[in-house]
This record gives C-alpha cells, structure tokens and sequence, in this order.
C-alpha cells in the first residue's frame, strides 16, 4: 500500500537527486526511489531512432544498455503500451507486473515497468502514473548532452547526414487542446534531403516540409540550410512569403544554384482554422475531412528554392474545419516501388491514414505504421527519402488528449 506521503516523498526525492545526474544514472534513481514508494524492481525502456524495438537502459558501461533487454514493439505487451498510449498489466506468482507509457507531453519516449502486489491501491496506480511523468521529464532534459541515450536509440550506424538532420528537427509528436501534430521520415539512419518542421507562436503554428534535391550530405545540407532560414524569418515575425525568398538566397548564396529544395510553407491560425501556404515546386497537401473525404489543396506553385527561376509567389488561403487533418509529405512516401515497378502511390498512402484513423489509432502509430508499410512495399530499403507531416485541427476549444 502506497500513501500519499509515500508518493510525494518519492516524487521529491527523485527530482531533487536527478538535478546533478547523469542518463546513465536514472536507471538506478528510478529503481531506489520507486522501490521506496512500494514500486519494486522499476526498469525503463527507450524506444530506437525507427519504432521498432524497446531497449532497457541499465546505466551499466559506456553504451549505457547494451547488456539490457530489447523488446520488439509489435510483439510484446510494453509493445502494445508504447503503440496505444495506454497501461497494462500482467500477474503472475501474487506479484503483477505494471507497464505504463513514458511520454513527454504526447511524445512516446518509451515504456516503465514496475512491480507491485497482486491488488494495487489507488494511491499506488496513481505512484505509477506519477513516475512515468516524471521519468519523461528527466529523459527529455538528459538525452540532449548524452550519448549514452543516442548509443541506446540506434540499432543501426547512422550516416553523417541524418546526425545532422535528427538533431536539427522538432520532435516527431506535440499536442495541446487545439491541435496535435505528428511527423515520420526514413530511411531514419540515412536520411538526407528531407526535413520537416513545425512550432506555435501564440494563436499560429507554423509548418514546413523540405525534399531537396540528391541524397547525400550535400541534401542534408541544403534541407537543413533551408530549415534554419525559414526558423530565422519566421522568428523576426516575417511572413511566408519573405521566408520563401530568404530561402531562395540563401541556397544561392551558397550553392551558386546547383543545389535546391522544394517545400511546402504554412501558416494555421488556431483561432479561427484558416489554412495559408505556398508551394515551392512541391507535392500539394492533402486534407482529410469527417476521417473519409480527401482533396488536394490547390496552389499556384512557385519555382524550387535555390534555382532563380522567377516565378512569382501564390499565397493560399483554406479554411479547416475542426477536425480536419492536414497530410505534407515528400516523394519518397508516394514514389517507393516494389519488385514489380509499382509505386506506393497516392491513394494508397492517404486511404491507409483515413484506415488507421478511423480504427482509433493515435496519428503518431498511424505514421509508424504507414511508414512499416512503404518500407515492405520497397522490400525494406529506400532509394529516396520518404517524410510525412500530419496536422489535425481540433478546433479552438478541443480538450487536450494525452494518446493523440
């Protein structure tokens, strides 16, 4: 049996003590001061760079995990806990074992796994819930200054490139009361050209997906070149319009226009659901309204940013309705072949979103599992960077979700 004091004096030790350490010191935080709240032999479980297995961080040795287990997301139950957002449990010999999501805000960080007796408490599920909070907090505040935490994440060596482009990029999952945001991209160990990119200033989020051209170091370069110009302008309260063209010389300016990215830039007033973008030479966004009906949003497109070719710029306007969502997304997505020649296509990619959404699933496993999908279509290797950002508009007095 947990009390209240029992919990708030765990929480209060462990936050005060996690001040001064290290990543490769949380697991042994974690399993003494959840033990001291009646949460025995407590182990958490990161999740790698694709989603597809768990990994225990021991804090044991340099690789801080590599002698811990690893847990395949689609077949065990943590698995099931990290994809539905939901706890489970499982009781064996009077003892059950808990297993609870560890988010920071909507973001899926990994799973926690906690032992108590065979009928826990209130106070004691609440304990639970508690450290999973917490643990969030702190992995998010260490895994930036560790490499213990990226040696943990990575099941495959990653390219100088995607190095780059993973530390540049927001994280792949935010949600608040009036909209949830969702991004995927592979190949995540070799990425290069791709980008996506989001933030909210007060009543605006801001959205952006760059593809530019090649797939090498230089790719990474311009995407990330064109990424941080349109942060910069944004940022100084400049409009789409003069990002798009900052952008352009910027990519000019250092590639003498042998290198370009398209985009697509967008602005979301939060407020009011109005929709306003433009398209730099890319593919159209996607909308999904009612979970079934899709369109393309038309723009004018503007030429790809870095080539001067002197097309002028459109600005389009759409108004969302609550509950809509808003698909941006690069070539790689669309254009993966199988054995046979045929592409993934784009009906295929956005029915198998409508699909998954109406099943109830949260759009970030909706986005793991669309991009499991795209690499079994092309036999399980990309020849081109595949980036799907997925917007939803909840509408301006939508109660936050803590799965979506």
């Amino acid at each position: 049996m947990t009390s209240l004091e029992d919990s708030a004096r765990m929480l209060r030790a462990l936050l005060r003590a996690s001040h001064l350490s290290a990543f490769e010191e949380l697991p042994a935080l974690i399993a003494q001061h959840g033990m001291e709240a009646g949460l025995h032999r407590a182990r958490f479980y990161v999740v790698d760079m694709q989603e597809v297995v768990l990994r225990e961080a021991t804090g044991r040795g340099i690789d801080a995990g590599q002698d811990g287990q690893e847990l395949r997301i689609d077949a065990t139950l943590p698995g099931r806990v990290f994809t539905s957002g939901q706890p489970h449990h499982a009781s064996a010999d009077g003892r059950t074992r808990h297993w609870l999501p560890v988010l920071d805000g909507t973001e899926r960080l990994g799973v926690l796994g906690v032992e108590t007796g065979p009928d826990p408490d209130e106070q004691t599920r609440a304990a639970m819930q508690d450290l999973a909070s917490l643990l969030g907090v702190l992995l998010v505040s260490k895994r930036h200054h560790s490499d213990s935490y990226a040696r943990l994440t990575r099941i495959s060596p990653m390219s100088v490139s995607a190095e780059m482009q993973w530390t540049l990029m927001p994280p792949r999952t935010f949600s608040n009361r009036r909209m949830t945001i969702a991004a995927a991209m592979e190949p995540a160990y070799a990425t290069a050209g791709d980008a996506f990119d989001y933030a909210q200033a007060g009543d605006t989020a801001h959205l952006a997906i760059f593809d530019a051209m090649g797939h090498d170091t230089s790719a990474g370069l311009t995407a990330n070149l064109a990424m941080a110009t349109c942060r910069n302008q944004r940022r100084q309260g400049n409009g789409l319009a003069e990002a798009r063209d900052a952008i352009e010389a910027t990519l000019i300016e250092q590639f003498a226009q042998s290198r370009y990215a398209t985009a697509v830039l967008a602005d979301l007033d939060l407020t009011s659901g109005v929709l306003t973008w433009i398209n730099c030479g890319h593919h159209p966004p996607v909308l999904i309204r009612g979970r079934r009906w899709t369109t393309h949003l038309t723009c004018t497109p503007t030429h790809p940013m870095g080539t001067s070719l002197g097309l002028p710029v459109t600005l389009c306007r759409e108004q969302l309705e609550p509950g809509d969502q808003l698909l941006l997304y690069t070539d790689g997505i669309v254009e993966a072949r199988d054995a046979k020649g045929h592409e993934f296509g784009r009906d295929r990619f956005v029915d198998f979103v409508i699909r998954h959404q109406a099943d109830g699933l949260p759009a970030p496993e909706t986005l793991r599992r669309l991009v499991r999908a795209v690499l079994e279509h092309h036999d399980g290797r990309l020849n081109d960077d595949a980036t799907v950002l997925l917007c939803e508009w909840h509408g301006d007095t939508h109660p936050a979700s803590p799965v979506q």
